[in-house]
């Protein structure tokens, strides 16, 4: 195993991990923006009022976004166990 191959998979796990959370950071900061603007509307500033309604925002990305999470991380992870022997020669 060279550098080469080790920057190549740090680069695409990293990769991975953007790709795999960007559903539910965009979403929490959706939400988060629509109720600050709402806030700045109606001059409501409780600030517990963005905790429930971001966390149902991203329990529902999570599970809308779960089958194509999962197909990512098999599409990168089998042909990194699949080729493990290749990896370490």
């Amino acid at each position: 195993m060279n550098a080469d191959t080790i920057l190549e998979l740090g680069r695409n796990a990293l990769l991975i991990t953007l790709l795999l959370s960007a559903p539910m950071l965009l979403s929490g900061m959706l939400i988060g923006l629509i109720i600050s603007v709402f806030q700045s509307v109606t001059q409501i500033q409780e600030i517990t009022l963005t905790f429930v309604p971001k966390i149902l925002v991203v329990m529902v990305a999570f599970v809308l976004f779960l089958p194509w999470m999962i197909a990512v991380m098999l599409t990168y992870a089998k042909p990194l166990f699949g080729g493990f022997t290749n990896l370490i020669h």
